[in-house]
């Protein structure tokens, strides 16, 4: 198994891009079943998930092509439409493809997903919406089966306990492209990666009105053309970066990058004592002196997004005074906690609240990955430590950053993987 081996402390800085958006191309890539014909994805990030769902693709009759940060799918029929539980196991976003399936082939078997440990993440959502188009659901042994006579078009509410579901937006979305009629979906989620979702299916010949918005409305078609489609730059990955640098007092700039999708993210930069540079080509991001307490809640778009918590924490183990981060879309996504306090921070929960009292150093230590995420900020706070630390399990890493180590370490990180 890997780790990162990384010797602090160090000061990240200067140029970098930002990838495509794991988080657009894994639905989009599922939605390239709702068509026969070649779609042309450019700016997909090499990840182990992307490279999960092509595989799952592969299996379904959708052969791939890779060509650098462009993959082809090429034409061809759906041959299959069981989706195996040896790959839907590792990745969440395999649900995905349920709504594609059921559209073009009026039936499929969907294992549920799995992915990160990051508290109760159900599907009921996704299952609602697509039962109101006219899906016969049921769950049994593990796996989903869905079969329907036809897709109608219905009014869906998708708002639940912790705001709207991105996968369950796009799940529903996808399927509604083919059904008869007119399909509405209130408490759409509004996330950059929706409206990525959104714009392909345009591409392809798909009808949608208010997209970025919490209502859609799509007219279905009886059928979809293939396309080219360049996925958005990844905001997460971007935010994580940004963080790197502000946490270890260096100077970054993210070419590529869109300020417009990470408003709140930067707002709290901006707060916690960072200076920023915003233009056409991307962010910019320097830090003169120690960081500033912040204090934010998670919350859908255009709120602060649960997938940069762990970053933004690692950030205020180091700032002045008292920060409060408090979970309101995954209640228990705080594992990551336990392993920051190894490296010497200090943070005690309160609820779904984590109280952060900055500390004026951290120190390298064995620290263990619980998940994407997770991992991601236990690098950051390792860049910034004094002395060695081993990052384990970064499998989780992987999944969604691609070569991060090359990345840091052009920027100055001694970083390294290394074999247990």
């Amino acid at each position: 198994m890997d780790a990162f081996q990384i010797h602090g402390p160090a000061v990240i800085s200067g140029e970098t891009h930002a990838a495509g958006s794991k988080n657009s191309a894994l639905p989009i890539l599922a939605g390239s079943l709702l068509t026969e014909e070649e779609v042309l994805l450019e700016n997909v990030p090499d990840l182990r998930d992307i490279r999960t769902m092509l595989k799952l693709l592969g299996i379904l009759g959708r052969r791939s092509e890779r060509q650098g940060p462009d993959v082809i799918l090429k034409a061809g029929k759906i041959s299959w439409t069981d989706a195996p539980y040896e790959l839907v196991s590792t990745m969440r976003a395999s649900i995905s493809v349920l709504g594609p399936l059921v559209a073009r082939e009026h039936g499929a078997k969907v294992s549920l997903p799995g992915g990160c440990a990051i508290g109760p993440r159900p599907i009921d959502l996704h299952l609602k919406g697509l039962e109101a188009l006219g899906v016969n659901i049921e769950t049994h042994h593990g796996d989903v089966s869905a079969t329907t006579e036809g897709l109608k078009g219905a009014r869906i509410n998708l708002g639940g306990p912790f705001g709207s579901s991105v996968l369950a937006t796009d799940n529903v979305m996808m399927a509604a492209t083919l059904a008869e009629g007119v399909t509405t979906i209130e408490c759409a989620a509004r996330e950059p990666e929706v409206v990525d979702a959104c714009n392909f299916l345009l591409a392809m010949g798909a009808k949608i009105e208010g997209v970025g918005s919490g209502v859609l409305k799509i007219t279905g078609v009886p059928n979809l053309h293939g396309c080219r489609y360049r996925i958005i730059p990844d905001r997460i990955e971007t935010g994580t970066l940004l963080a790197a640098a502000a946490c270890t007092g260096g100077s970054i700039f993210v070419k590529g990058a869109r300020a417009d999708h990470l408003e709140r993210v930067l707002e709290l930069y901006r707060q916690a004592g960072c200076e920023l540079t915003i233009n056409e080509d991307g962010i910019g991001l320097s830090v003169k002196g120690r960081l500033k307490n912040v204090e934010t809640e998670t919350l859908p778009y255009p709120g602060f997004p649960t997938d940069m918590q762990p970053q933004l924490m690692a950030m205020m183990a180091l700032a002045e005074g008292i920060s409060v981060i408090t979970e309101k879309i995954y209640p228990d996504r705080f594992i990551h906690v336990q392993e920051f306090a190894r490296m010497g921070a200090d943070i005690h929960m309160e609820g779904a609240s984590a109280v952060v009292c900055g500390v004026q150093k951290l120190e390298g230590a064995p620290v263990m990955a619980s998940d994407l995420r997770a991992g991601a900020a236990l690098v950051i706070a390792a860049l910034a430590a004094e002395g060695e630390s081993l990052v384990r399990r970064i499998y989780h890493v992987d999944r969604g950053y691609e070569k991060l180590e090359d990345k840091l370490e052009a920027l100055g990180a001694s970083i390294k993987r290394v074999k247990e």
